[in-house]
Formats: structure tokens, C-alpha cells, sequence
């Protein structure tokens, strides 16, 4: 894994002598992602710059790499799994190489095929290539975004990076922050592709290419999931191809000249990657965290495989509390605001695992594909509720939901009710995300001093949603929540959380449930493969039993969470009283200082749990802190 950052003069003309000293000061602060080299080409109106993290290839694989025939030249981040076979492919086509790296495919795929070598790439990447011919710049990103790129065009300047705070080191970009964007954070948690916390920059999407021409941009799009279709399979004969899709998944993904290992949760993914693995190869080795607060704890699930399976197992027990001092400073590291706790054991496990492997897989993707979150059963029983009479829903069950007992712990029923009866009531498409919102429009209404109140509208504050979920072209409501699920919470929030916690560790990590062939295959199996009655994951659990301990099989999905509802009103206090209190919030100008206190107090007291609201809060102010924006 590496960072890439880069510019192009977009009128052509030769970029000043200065800018050898721009492009290192871009690289430099990219380190954490490639500590094994810097690599850095100036030529004419090209600047590309490359850290490295060596994987593949050591001797030879270095960055930015030219085309043998000197056309063409790429600065790359990420892998290409299946890269020998394309590699064969060129070669037969009379194309010639001269290292053994994945790179070194992309240059002659490129030369062969133009932007269509990417529907042939297997892997995670975003990667600039320079065509020296034809004076073009063509950038892309894998199908699932695993690997960043932001892109900004100002002052005649093209610049892309693998992190935000690359592109404030070139001179001349201006990065500031729209009240707008920071509104959208306060809602999803994260800020939705393509928009960045900036104004002035851009992600790239997943699965889609860039090419910059003569100062002008063109995006396109090179793959999608498809949609679910019926099949005349037998389940025996979907449960061998998944076994057979995924193991081929698991061994792509095992590619390394570096010591690779497992993530293991403790959770059926991870263990069923570390089952697979363990039948690919001998003695692997397997990393987990366990928190000493039984109520937060896994590790003896995670135990459980590592035993079944003779792996060299790895286990860090960590007093929650420990999270809690870590928290601001891992808040602050992140280039966007991002209120996911469980960054916290994230960043940890990264950290213990570096210490032993360079590559670790896990098993992200798979609650995505496999309809493996408690919403998606919420959506089905969102429709009953809402076929119930008017006077049944308000007079009994909503009544009833409102006197649940609470809870700090990991299950909270009046919490887990009260969410569930605010999706509930929203249109389908709206469903899932209302619960996973942290501050919803009417709260934001409250909270913003000068709130606006247009973008504040449903339609308007998530319409990344309802683009998603309508560009979806399955034939369902839920399948279309399955496509929007995957495309945006899957791609900002899950994706970004692992790849920044490993990168700040200079670790790789893999995902074999996003591997396109697996990927394609999930897609389209039918809703009851996967959600079958009150059964998530259904095909994928019958398929892999074998691979799993029962008491693991059998268990719910447990998030990796923390004890934040506690944390704010003890550990975090202080932080909480500082940039939530009266004094901050007044000098900042943005939010109502007495609408923030109700919040607090209402926590406080424990009359209402507002963890999601409140942490949102407090992540925004720590990285508007630490990077202090313009705001207008």
C-alpha cells in the first residue's frame, strides 16, 4: 500500500522550478502510508510523487514507474490482484515488461486497451497515469473505493492526493468549509462522495475513471453491482460456487512477498476468512483486541477459531478507558471528520498487527452483501408496523417502546425502539439511513443559530441517499437498500475507517468479500439467499458452517463499539464542557450554545440517550480544532 499525490498545469505550460519541492512537501506528509521510499517526477506540466509500502516486487517495484517504451509513466496505490493473468494476456499481445510488479500492468493495459483496462483490473487502487504522447492525465478508483482520491482544480492547477492534507501543502489551493457540508456530516456521521469536507475538493467516486484533457475533466463510470436476477441453481449448487468464489477470493488476497495475517473479530466474516486461510496455507497468523468490559468483549470468540484452527494467534486486552485517551488524537489524524468510535480499537488492532505482519485481511463487505445488519430486519419489520392500525401503533406499541429500560452497555432497548420508530415512519428510501443518522433536520433545525432552512428539508440534507437508492436498478425497495448500503455507508464509513486506521500504521489491509467475482455473485443471488425469515446471511452461513465453531455460527453480529454513552459523562467531560460549552460555541459562532446544553443535560441525567448526537458534535469540534478551517 502507498500514498500517491500529484499536479498538472492544465494550460501544458512547464511547471516552475519550484515544483520538485511542492511534490516532496505532498509525499512528505503521506509517509505513514509508504515508509519504505519517496519517489518523485517533474517534467513539463506533470508533477507525480509516490510513498512507498513496499509489498510486492521489492527489488524492482518502485514509484512513479515508466511504460518500458518511455509513452507512459504512473504513480499507484493499492494492488491488482490478478495482475499475472492481465500480465500474460499483454504479453501475448506483444507487450513486454521489465519488472515483476502489478504496477507495471497498469502502464501496458492502459497502452493496450485506453480506459478500458479497468474492467479487467481485480483488486483495490487509485492510481494518475501520465500519457506523454497524447498529453493526458487519466486517474481511477477501484470498484468499491477501498483506496482514497481527492482531486481539487484551482488557479489553472490539477492536484489529486491520497490524503486531504497533501493537496494544503501545494501553494495556491484554497481550502475552505461550506456550513453545508458540516450540516451533511451532522446527519450521515461522515461526508458522502463525491463531496469532501472542503468545497474546493472532490473524491472520485468508486468504479469510476477521470481523465484531465487540455483543462477540461471527464468522469466515467466502469462498473456497478448488479442487480438481483432469478436463478435455476439448487441451494447446494449457489453454496459450492460461493465456497469456490470466496476461497478463490481468500487466495488472490494471499499474494504478498511480506508476512500477511488476519484480522479475526471473533464475528463469522473474519472467521470464516481466517478458516480459509488456515486451509490455503500452514500456521497463519490471527490479531484480535478484547476490551476487560464483558459487555464490549469478544475475544473469546475469537479464541475459539484460533484454536479450532492451530493459528498463531495474537490478543491485545485493553481496559476500555484506554480507547477514551485515544480518541482525540485519532479524531484529529483523520483528513475528514468522522464520528465512528470504534476508530479507536480499529486503530489499536492496526497497531498491534503491524507489529507482527505488513498485509492483514478481514471481512469487510460481507454484512453489505449479505444483508448482515440489524436494519435490514428492521426494514422488513418497519412494513408490518407501518400495515398495523393507526390506532395499535400510536395507542399501544409506541407507547409501550417509550418505557423500555435503558442501558449504557451495548444493548440499549428504549434506544434500539426509539430509532426504530423514526425510520419507521420515514419513505423506503429514507429508511435505513434515518437510523443511522446522528442529527436529524428538525434536531439541526434547533441547533444551528442561523440554520438553513431549505438545505435542512429530507429531500435536500439526504439527497445522496435517494440518488443512490434510485440509481440501484434491482426491481425492490430492499434490494435497493442493499445497493445503497454498499455504495455509500460500505464506501465512507466502513472503508475509510479501515483504511485510515491501518495506513496511519503503514499496514495493508485485504478484503476478500470485495473481490468482484464474489462481489457480482452476492449481488445476485435473490433477497432470500441472503435475509431468510429473522436468518441474516443466510447462503454464506450454510455454505461456511463447516468453517466455523458452532457457538459462533449461531451467534447475532456484534458491532466493535465502546462505551461512549459513559464516556461523555464521565471520561470525556471535560472535553465535553470545553468545545460544547457555552464560551466555544459563542465564540465560534455556528450552534446554539442552549440547544447544545439541552443535549448535554439530557445525557447527563440519563432521560434520554444522546451518544450519537453528542459525539457527532464533539468529532466535529476536535477536527475544526485541530484544522481550523475557513467557514463560509
Amino acid at each position: 500500500m502507498c500514498g500517491i499525490a500529484g499536479f498538472v498545469q492544465a494550460s501544458g505550460e512547464s511547471l516552475p522550478a519550484e515544483a520538485t519541492g511542492w511534490l516532496s512537501a505532498m509525499t512528505g506528509c503521506l509517509a505513514h502510508r509508504g515508509p519504505d521510499g519517496q519517489g518523485l517526477l517533474v517534467e513539463g506540466p506533470v508533477a507525480l510523487g509516490h510513498r512507498r509500502l513496499s509489498i510486492i516486487d521489492l527489488s524492482t517495484g518502485g514509484q512513479p514507474m515508466e511504460h518500458v517504451s518511455g509513452r507512459c509513466v504512473v504513480t499507484f496505490n493499492g494492488e491488482i490482484y490478478n495482475y499475472q493473468d492481465i500480465r500474460a494476456e499483454l504479453e501475448a499481445k506483444g507487450h513486454s515488461f521489465a519488472t515483476h510488479s502489478d504496477t507495471e500492468v497498469i502502464l501496458a493495459g492502459w497502452l493496450e486497451w485506453g480506459p478500458r483496462c479497468l474492467e479487467r483490473f481485480e483488486g483495490m487502487f487509485a492510481f494518475a497515469l501520465w500519457d506523454r504522447t497524447t498529453r493526458t492525465l487519466f486517474c481511477a478508483r477501484d470498484r468499491f473505493g477501498k483506496k482514497p482520491f481527492f482531486y481539487t482544480l484551482q488557479n489553472g492547477r490539477f492536484a489529486f492526493a491520497s490524503e486531504l492534507s497533501a493537496l494544503s501543502h501545494l501553494p495556491g489551493v484554497s481550502l475552505s468549509v461550506d456550513p453545508r457540508t458540516l450540516a451533511r456530516f451532522l446527519a450521515y456521521e461522515y461526508v458522502p462522495t463525491p463531496d469532501s469536507i472542503y468545497r474546493e475538493v472532490r473524491k472520485l467516486p468508486p468504479s469510476h475513471w477521470l481523465i484531465l484533457q487540455g483543462g477540461n475533466i471527464t468522469l466515467g463510470s466502469y462498473w456497478d453491482l448488479p442487480a438481483p436476477e432469478p436463478t435455476r441453481a439448487s441451494e447446494q449448487e449457489l453454496c459450492e460456487e460461493l465456497r469456490r468464489l470466496l476461497t478463490q477470493a481468500v487466495k488472490r488476497r494471499m499474494i504478498s512477498d511480506v508476512p500477511l495475517g488476519v484480522f479475526l473479530s471473533g464475528g463469522i466474516d473474519s472467521s470464516i476468512v481466517a478458516g480459509l486461510m488456515a486451509g490455503l496455507a500452514p500456521r497463519i497468523k490471527t490479531f484480535s483486541i478484547g476490551f476487560q468490559e464483558a459487555s464490549y468483549d469478544e475475544s473469546a470468540y475469537a479464541r475459539s477459531v484460533a484454536k479450532m484452527w492451530n493459528t498463531e494467534h495474537h490478543e491485545h486486552i485493553l481496559c476500555a478507558e484506554d480507547c477514551a485517551d485515544l480518541l482525540p488524537e485519532i479524531v484529529t489524524r483523520f483528513d475528514e471528520p468522522m464520528a465512528d468510535p470504534s476508530i479507536a480499537p480499529t486503530y489499536l488492532l492496526s497497531r498491534v498487527t503491524r507489529e507482527k505482519v505488513t498485509v492483514a485481511l478481514g471481512g469487510d463487505g460481507a454484512d453489505e452483501l449479505f444483508a448482515g445488519y440489524e436494519h435490514f430486519l428492521g426494514f422488513k419489520a418497519a412494513g408490518f408496523y407501518n400495515a398495523l392500525p393507526s390506532l395499535l401503533r400510536r395507542g399501544v406499541i409506541d407507547p409501550i417502546c417509550a418505557v423500555l429500560p435503558a442501558s449504557e452497555g451495548y444493548v440499549n432497548l428504549r434506544l434500539g425502539a426509539a430509532t426504530f420508530l423514526a425510520g419507521a415512519r420515514q419513505p423506503r428510501w429514507l429508511r435505513i439511513q434515518t437510523w443511522l443518522s446522528a442529527l436529524h433536520p428538525e434536531q439541526q433545525e434547533k441547533l444551528w443559530l442561523t440554520p438553513d432552512h431549505s438545505f435542512l428539508s429530507r429531500n435536500t440534507l439526504y439527497s445522496s441517499t435517494r440518488r443512490t437508492f434510485d440509481r440501484s436498478s434491482a426491481s425492490t425497495d430492499m434490494e435497493r437498500t442493499f445497493h445503497a448500503y454498499a455504495r455509500q455507508f460500505l464506501l465512507d464509513y466502513i472503508l475509510v475507517k479501515v483504511d485510515r486506521c491501518t495506513m496511519m500504521h503503514s499496514l495493508e489491509a485485504r478484503a476478500p468479500f470485495l473481490d468482484r467475482d464474489f462481489a457480482e455473485f452476492a449481488s445476485r443471488l435473490p433477497t432470500h439467499y441472503k435475509l431468510r425469515g429473522l436468518t441474516r446471511k443466510f447462503l454464506l452461513k450454510k455454505a461456511m458452517a463447516d468453517v466455523l465453531p458452532p457457538e459462533i455460527l449461531t451467534r447475532n453480529k456484534r458491532g466493535f463499539l465502546i462505551p461512549v454513552a459513559r464516556w461523555l459523562r464521565d471520561k470525556l467531560k471535560p472535553l465535553v464542557e470545553d468545545l460544547l460549552g457555552e464560551t466555544h460555541l459563542r465564540q465560534q459562532g455556528l450552534f446554539d450554545p442552549k440547544a447544545v446544553r439541552a443535549l448535554i443535560d439530557e445525557h447527563g441525567t440519563g432521560k434520554i440517550d444522546r451518544r450519537k448526537e453528542l459525539w457527532t458534535l464533539l468529532v466535529l469540534q476536535l477536527w475544526l480544532k485541530h484544522n481550523n478551517p475557513s467557514i463560509s
